[in-house]
């Protein structure tokens, strides 16, 4: 996980925020994880901040500006085109993983539906080879 050192997550639900951040604290406390609560306040941050994050984990169903949004207006800015954004989301469902990775997602989690589980899904992910995938795949 050393190559992710700055982590941004989208997502509109306090808890699934403050489950997602224990989480990453627990799997690598030298990670900086900020949040914002939905796609524009994240659009907001990413061009105002110049230590863009390694990784976005992007929420789908959020209000202002929804994932599925925010993943086709991120496409418009240069500076932001190269960051891998992955699904976080409740949906399983293979269509919602197919049209997301469509309009440019690198990865898929299904939220876990119990506090102890984030830990592990999220250790689990870092440790899955699509995060190898080159910037343009």
């Amino acid at each position: 996980m050393a190559q992710y050192k700055k982590v941004l997550l989208v997502d509109d639900d306090e808890d699934d925020r403050a489950f997602f951040l224990e989480s990453m604290k627990s799997i690598d406390q030298n990670v900086i994880c900020v949040s914002a609560q939905n796609g524009r306040e994240a659009l907001q941050t990413l061009l105002a901040d110049d230590q863009k994050p390694d990784i976005i984990f992007l929420d789908l169903n959020m209000p202002l500006m929804n994932g599925r949004e925010f993943l086709s207006v991120i496409k418009n800015y240069e500076q932001l085109q190269h960051i891998p954004i992955v699904i976080l989301t409740t949906s399983s469902d293979e269509k919602v993983k197919l049209e997301t990775t469509a309009l440019g997602a690198k990865g898929f989690i299904t939220k876990p539906d119990k506090f102890h589980l984030w830990e592990s899904t999220l250790n689990e992910f870092f440790k899955s080879p699509v995060l190898n995938l080159p910037d343009n795949a």
